[in-house]
């Protein structure tokens, strides 16, 4: 594995972590926020969603400019 296969299997896992770990506690958080207005449980949900395809994007950019 070179460093640069090893860099791209080290920044997944980072994504993977960080967005598995929020995914877990979404559910809690929506129910917490849901207690104050449905509507921003609803923007939580669609502001985690929106993010994990903003990521992958970025992701996709960068690695387009790169030339890999």
């Amino acid at each position: 594995m070179d460093s640069e296969t090893r860099n791209a299997a080290i920044a997944a896992a980072c994504v993977l972590l960080v967005f598995g770990f929020a995914a877990y506690y979404l559910p809690t958080i929506m129910l917490a926020v849901g207690k104050v207005s449905t509507v921003l449980a609803a923007l939580v949900a669609i502001v985690f969603v929106l993010g994990l395809f903003v990521v992958l994007w970025l992701r996709g950019r960068s690695q387009r400019k790169k030339g890999l």
